[in-house]
């Protein structure tokens, strides 16, 4: 079994006000490397690329604000249109936390909230974007948690005409796989309606051969566990981690055979 290469939402952007320390975690962690943009955001912020082990183009960037900002991952959509997408998406009960603008190399981008305040980050990428095949240590899925699935679905597919298929194979919460343009999902839904005490989240989940020693490893460089290594019906293995910037990581292995 291979995972699918991402498509609509296909990257993250995390915002720190120490991208050394974030460096030092993901680094070690799961051998990212890191280059520098050569231009800077529209916002005058310094951007950093990410690229994961193997891998041809960077799935991300670090973009470094000022002491004292809060700290947070936020999944890339592409959007073939930022503004009007922004707009849209507010008159649908979105927030546009920053407004469409162009980066110094031609990416335009917009930061907005979801109606569960998850951070989106909708981007229009210079020169367009390439999918490629999810390899270990990298993005591979993104993953949704909402008090209120119904009106998650809702958002989402009048937003970008996601889907939401109910796994069987699932454990303990409730979940749901999202199609996001293709018919196999790049990302999942855990339904804790009717539980309005538990975290509403979007994150970015990571391909990993061994679930287990991968959650040792982020414990040892200084993350915390938020939900121990699982393992669906069908074979494959979870986890959810907290790391030392407060951000939530999924982790996930493929069943085998």
């Amino acid at each position: 079994m291979e995972a699918p290469p991402l498509d609509m939402v296909f990257g993250f952007e995390i915002d720190t006000s120490d991208a050394q320390a974030v460096k030092n975690f993901y680094g070690p962690w799961l051998g990212w490397t890191f280059e520098p943009e050569p231009a800077p955001g529209a916002d005058g912020v310094a951007l950093i690329r990410i690229t994961a082990p193997g891998t041809h183009a960077p799935m991300g960037q670090i973009r470094q604000r000022p002491a004292g900002a809060k700290e947070a991952i936020s999944l890339r959509v592409e959007s073939a249109d930022v503004a009007a997408d922004a707009a849209r998406l507010q008159k649908l009960g979105a927030k546009v936390v920053t407004p469409a603008a162009e980066d110094g190399d031609g990416t335009v981008r917009a930061r907005i909230t979801d109606p569960r305040g998850n951070p989106l980050t909708l981007v229009a990428p210079a020169g367009g974007w390439c999918p490629q095949a999810p390899r270990p240590g990298a993005m591979a899925q993104f993953e949704l948690s909402t008090t209120d699935l119904e009106a998650t679905r809702a958002f989402y597919g009048a937003a970008f005409g996601w889907g939401f298929d109910y796994d069987p194979g699932s454990v303990g919460t409730a979940y749901h796989g999202i199609r996001t343009r293709g018919p196999i999902p790049t990302g999942g839904a855990y339904d804790h309606s009717g539980h309005p005490q538990a975290p509403e989240f979007a994150i970015i989940s990571i391909l990993t051969t061994d679930v287990p020693a991968t959650v040792a490893k982020a414990v040892s460089l200084g993350a915390k566990v938020d939900d121990e290594p699982r393992s669906t019906t069908y074979g494959l293995v979870f986890a959810r981690l907290i790391d030392p910037r407060g951000n939530r990581v999924g982790l996930f292995s493929l069943p085998q055979g």
